[in-house]
């Protein structure tokens, strides 16, 4: 606190107040930033004052969450905020799809505003600019692209985005998930599913266990009975696979003009808040995207499979220690036919035991184990 002092006619002089807050470091301020991540919330920060809309693009740990995904074959009056609603009954081929964000910009645009602010009209003036910018048509949704978005941030090197849900539609108790890594074209991918999940109700197993009777009374020795040949337990299995594959190249194609833009990248995830399905690329695979361009599908807006080779575990019954039963539990592990082998167990089959939280990565774990059944598939 500065101390009082008199001037010449023995009036007191009162110092300037001090502002503690301006008394932080940057580089505290970017920590806290980085900690937030949501770009919304940094939107609005980027509003407080001209320091913070310095610092705000230099955030190098974003989070953007979507509000809506529009399909492609969506008219124009669907981008209204009741078109917004997701919709997971669609058919699979129908995820091919493009982000929206809904006024995300609108804070990095008043901030904008704010800046530009002749000082002549003092501090009463700003406040009129920055209702200025609520004066936007409220009945209107504007929506802007990933790059739009995320095109004020310059140091980024971890980006999440997270979609409003998965865009495979399934039926209420069927489980399915799937972790896919890509640099320019996909270079493994995990798929894990169950028929049904049976939840524990009481106390937690002693164990995990794997039945010796599969769902039509036939032994399980470790091998896929022959009612999963005939009841239409294979064919699910192929839709699935195929469809997980379509919605991670869907995702990959989106991702390319924001890895191309933000060279800084070390890692990049592409998720959704069902967990259905996740995205991810290192800094490694991030720089082969920008070296070596995808080859995108001539059919639809995705990057082209690639021939693959696939190695697919089935169990009828599969117990896990806390107590859930898998229902038809399978996992398929998937990489392209022109890379080598990786091996599903020890120290190089970290890739598919890793792939899932728990308690699907000791499901994971437990499939491994049992008959490994090996396939092939053309690139599409």
């Amino acid at each position: 606190m500065g101390l009082l002092r008199s001037d010449l006619n023995g009036r007191m002089i009162y110092p300037e107040p001090i502002d503690h807050f301006d008394r932080l470091p940057d580089s505290l301020l970017l920590f806290i930033f980085n900690n937030i991540g949501d770009v919304k919330a940094l939107g609005r920060c980027s509003l407080v004052s001209r320091r913070f809309h310095t610092l705000v693009p230099q955030v190098d740990n974003v989070v953007v969450r979507v509000d809506c995904v529009i399909s492609d074959d969506d008219s124009t009056s669907s981008s209204t905020s009741s078109g917004c609603s997701s919709d997971k009954s669609r058919h699979p081929i129908s995820s091919l799809f493009r982000l929206v964000f809904s006024g995300l910009l609108k804070p990095f645009q008043s901030i904008t505003q704010f800046i530009s602010i002749s000082s002549k009209r003092g501090a009463s003036s700003s406040s009129a600019v920055l209702d200025d910018g609520d004066d936007f048509d409220k009945s209107v949704v504007t929506h802007h692209s990933p790059t739009q978005v995320l095109k004020n941030f310059n140091e980024i090197k971890l980006l999440r985005v997270e979609l409003p849900s998965g865009e495979l539609g399934i039926d209420d108790g069927v489980l399915l998930k799937w972790r896919a890594e890509f640099g320019s074209t996909l270079d493994n991918c995990i798929i894990l599913g169950a028929a049904s999940v049976i939840e524990p109700v009481g106390s937690s197993s002693s164990g995990c266990s794997v039945e010796n009777v599969d769902g039509n009374g036939e032994n399980d020795n470790g091998s896929i009975p022959d009612s999963f040949y005939t009841n239409g337990g294979l064919k699910l299995r192929v839709v699935w696979t195929i469809s997980s594959l379509i919605a991670a190249s869907a995702r990959h194609y989106l991702l390319q003009p924001i890895v191309a833009e933000h060279k800084t990248l070390d890692s990049l995830v592409l998720t959704d808040a069902d967990g259905q399905g996740v995205l991810c690329m290192n800094r490694e695979q991030l720089e082969e995207l920008r070296v070596k361009p995808l080859s995108a599908s001539s059919a639809s807006k995705r990057t082209l499979v690639p021939a693959l080779n696939m190695r697919l575990w089935y169990a009828p019954h599969l117990e896990l220690p806390d107590g859930t039963v898998l229902k038809g539990a399978t996992l398929v592990a998937i990489r392209p036919s022109e890379q080598p082998k990786k091996e599903v167990v020890g120290a190089d089959g970290n890739w598919v035991e890793a792939a899932f939280e728990e308690p699907y990565g000791t499901a994971a774990r437990m499939l491994v184990k049992r008959r490994t059944y090996c396939l092939e598939m053309n690139s599409f």
